[in-house]
């Protein structure tokens, strides 16, 4: 027996503007809006999704679990993504190959170089 990725699950204090925000930092479309969660995915055939379901409280310390991104050109991403209201956060780690931002929520997630 074996499972199939379905989603990633994401709290979030307005599910709605954040899924929206995720959706066009990686070119994805919503596929499903309810007033309790909302899904995007590259397409809504295309899996694994990720899903934006409400929380009451604010995040209080580093994510255990984020997403990696790989452009093809890390500056101009990185730049992209800050003029869309991603911020610059320190988590520690250091002079590193990648860029730590935070999502509008601050959900951590990196920004890697090109690879090698």
């Amino acid at each position: 027996m074996s499972s199939v990725w379905e989603n990633l699950t994401v709290d979030a204090r307005d599910p709605a503007r954040l899924a929206r925000w995720w959706a066009e930092a990686l070119g994805y479309q919503v596929v499903n809006e309810r007033a309790d969660e909302v899904e995007i995915r590259q397409s809504a055939q295309r899996l694994p999704g990720i899903v934006f379901v409400p929380a009451t409280g604010g995040k209080e310390t580093k994510n255990r679990l984020h997403i990696d991104l790989r452009p093809s050109d890390q500056e101009a991403e990185v730049e992209r993504l800050v003029d869309m209201g991603a911020r610059h956060v320190d988590i520690g780690q250091g002079d590193a190959g990648w860029t730590v931002l935070a999502d509008p929520e601050g959900n951590e997630f990196c920004v890697l170089s090109q690879r090698a």
